[in-house]
């Protein structure tokens, strides 16, 4: 067992493997995030009214200097599937319109565009992005199979929900401003699982979450744009920011997502602490080791199911997917909960099952050798059916 498993609240009974859905806090974060609600119930007039705005720009320059871009460029929003609903609300989208996107999103983010092309008449198109692939530029040649001179946008995932690939996005927002397309990358699951630089990446917007891999509370988030893109935004919940009284000194912009409404602002405030303790904690090292230890479980996954891999361990971090044989338990899932106490998910992607394993820094070797104990005896019964 690792030094670090006793600094999280998770149940020690549980092989937790599935980080990549809603995160989990470490202790002294959650702290932090209890203090700042305490604090906004001893005197809330004075915390919402008048600290809250003090205490926003310290959170947003905290976040800006870790994900590398101008702290006037960078606004709060409460998730990644908020922000990619702010752009796609504010696009204008017109007839004829075509948002490009991959096959591999998250289903709430494909909701998002399908409703915005139906009440305007735009077309969301879903590029095959076929596996395995091996090299990136493959990825960017089949994406780019899908450009018209009707693409309006490209909207892709830094790291892909269902098949936990990581895209390569600097590459294809590069293509694309040669093209004259915006871009939009959803990163729910970048910001702490690896470096980020906002900067190097060039993409128009970009948004992601802090309650993942990061392990900030649950409600906390960003949206970054370029500012020649800021303009075209517009805030989902029209507030106090919307033609501002306030004496600042913020851009339209940062006013616009600074307030939606009264709200429990302590899962941003959690941020800086967030970031202060894997900074503590040395947590470059941590991700490097976790990256061995999801790499040791790829290739022992894949010797289990004997199938070839989706792709190679330079296009994951802490998170990978494997592939399920066809004759697989479709209850694979929640058995491995209910016999061997481990909890990770089996999704589907283009008909097929994949088992999507996450290892971050309380996870040791114990708990991938009850995934694969469990994985291996449930596969040899279906075999033997």
């Amino acid at each position: 067992m690792n030094d670090l498993r006793p600094l999280f609240l998770l149940d020690p009974g549980i092989h937790f493997l599935n980080h990549g859905s809603f995160g989990a806090r470490p202790r002294p974060v959650f702290e932090a995030y209890q203090r700042w609600q305490r604090e906004l119930e001893q005197q809330p007039v004075a915390f919402l009214g008048r600290r809250w705005f003090e205490l926003l720009p310290e959170v947003r320059r905290s976040l800006s200097a870790y994900v590398n871009c101008p702290t006037e460029d960078l606004v709060l929003v409460p998730n990644a599937t908020y922000g990619v609903n702010v752009v796609a609300r504010s696009l204008a989208l017109q007839p004829g319109d075509e948002i490009l996107t991959t096959s591999h999103e998250y289903g709430a983010c494909d909701r998002t565009w399908r409703f915005m092309a139906r009440r305007t008449g735009a077309t969301y198109v879903r590029q095959p992005i076929s596996l395995p692939v091996t090299e990136p530029a493959e990825i960017v040649e089949q994406l780019w199979g899908g450009v018209t001179p009707r693409t309006r946008l490209i909207f892709l995932s830094h790291i892909t929900s269902p098949t936990a690939l990581q895209m390569p996005v600097a590459d294809i927002c590069a293509r694309a401003r040669e093209a004259g397309i915006l871009t939009l990358v959803d990163g729910a699951h970048a910001p702490g699982q690896i470096p980020l630089d906002l900067q190097a990446i060039g993409a128009d917007f970009y948004t992601g979450n802090c309650h993942k891999w990061l392990m900030a509370p649950p409600g906390a988030g960003f949206l970054y744009a370029r500012p020649e893109r800021q303009a075209l935004l517009e805030p989902l919940v029209v507030s106090w920011g919307w033609e501002s009284e306030w004496e600042t000194g913020w851009t339209p912009f940062e006013e616009r997502f600074s307030w939606f409404g009264t709200d429990d602002p302590a899962a941003y405030l959690a941020v800086p602490d967030a970031i202060a303790f894997q900074e503590a904690y040395a947590w470059d090292e941590v991700r490097a080791r976790c990256h061995r230890l999801a790499c040791q479980a790829h290739e022992q996954l894949g010797e289990l199911t004997g199938l070839p891999p989706l792709y190679p361990p330079s296009f994951f971090a802490q998170m990978f997917a494997v592939a399920l044989p066809p004759e697989v338990d479709p209850a694979l899932q929640a058995r491995l909960l209910a016999e061997d106490a481990v909890e990770v998910p089996v999704t589907r992607w283009d008909g097929q099952a994949l088992l999507r394993v996450s290892v971050q820094g309380y996870n040791d070797e114990a708990d991938i050798a009850a995934l694969l104990a469990g994985v291996a005896r449930i596969l040899g019964e279906n075999r033997q059916r």
